[in-house]
């Protein structure tokens, strides 16, 4: 039996969340199909392009993703649009959806009566709460290019399998696994060697582009709480442990940056190669997920028990 969203996202316990959408009918997002020999790889770039203007709308930011054959990554962070001003919110709306004709009338300054202004504010709470919904968030991903790839298939019904899968990360720890995860998933499915081959993965715009639309990383209110340079080497020398041919080890360097944020070292590669991304609706400490469960009114939660750092 599915679950209500709002059991599996709870704002007020933590912002951040990985999210997973994924094809159905054999259909492929990207890649090559094997049987038709045809060549999917031009989605990659839809996708991303739509990630990148529903991401500029939105009051949610993209933490890391990777696109994948049939499926794709996304680590989110929710922000908050309660300083937004009517003005904003419907202005904001406006530019992914079309308005009621009463909302460009309010923005016009054309209401007359306190009746019209009190729609205009219903409209203004409803749109509100949009803009910081994971589901309409990925709603107006997902739809977008079930259309592009339904009219480029010449067919029509779902190309999503189901709903988009979501994941609570519910500290600093399970942010970092839960990144980390998703930028290594090419050098996982051996679709590529090191971290410049991974090609459609946050970490590789990253390492590439002096400016990026993601979000930032440092001590900063609204950054990443960790810094960009230990977090690619962090990602760069677990991908070489995640290699059959090269030897599992992790630097004492880069130990001293993971065990700062409470991570134990030597419980680490297990840690991320024990991740899973699909059946587990929270990652975190046995009390946190109790919690958890407690916020979101639900009587247990199936979720991804942390291995605590030594002490």
């Amino acid at each position: 039996m599915t679950v209500a969203r709002n059991q599996q996202i709870c704002v007020e316990e933590t912002p951040y969340y990985h999210i997973v959408s994924r094809c159905v009918r054999r259909a492929f997002l990207c890649g090559e199909d094997k049987v038709s020999k045809k060549s999917f790889e031009h989605r990659r770039q839809w996708l991303i392009d739509r990630i990148k203007q529903v991401t500029s709308v939105f009051a949610i930011d993209v933490c890391s993703y990777a696109i994948m054959s049939n499926h794709f990554h996304i680590v989110l962070k929710v922000n908050s649009t309660k300083e937004w001003n009517a003005t904003q919110v419907l202005m904001t709306w406006c530019s992914l959806y079309s308005l009621p004709v009463l909302c460009d009338r309010y923005l016009k300054g054309e209401i007359e009566t306190e009746a019209e202004l009190r729609r205009v504010k219903e409209y203004v709470t409803e749109y509100r709460a949009r803009l910081a919904s994971v589901s309409w968030y990925m709603k107006s991903i997902n739809e977008y290019v079930a259309r592009m790839a339904n009219e480029e298939d010449k067919c029509s019904g779902h190309f999503w399998e189901s709903r988009f899968k979501s994941q609570a990360l519910l500290d600093e720890r399970a942010l970092l696994t839960c990144m980390a995860y998703v930028d290594l998933n090419p050098i996982r499915a051996a679709m590529a060697k090191d971290l410049k081959d991974s090609d459609f993965t946050s970490i590789k715009e990253r390492i590439e582009m002096k400016s990026t639309w993601l979000s930032g990383f440092g001590k900063g209110d609204n950054d990443l709480p960790f810094y960009l340079s230990s977090y690619i080497d962090l990602v760069d020398e677990t991908g070489r442990c995640l290699r059959n041919d090269k030897r599992g080890y992790i630097s004492l360097r880069i130990a001293k940056t993971i065990d700062a944020i409470g991570i134990n070292p030597d419980t680490w590669l297990d840690e991320l190669k024990g991740f899973k991304s699909i059946g587990f609706s929270a990652v975190g400490t046995a009390e946190q997920l109790n919690e958890y469960s407690l916020k979101t009114k639900r009587k247990w939660t199936l979720g991804i028990k942390l291995t605590p750092a030594l002490e």
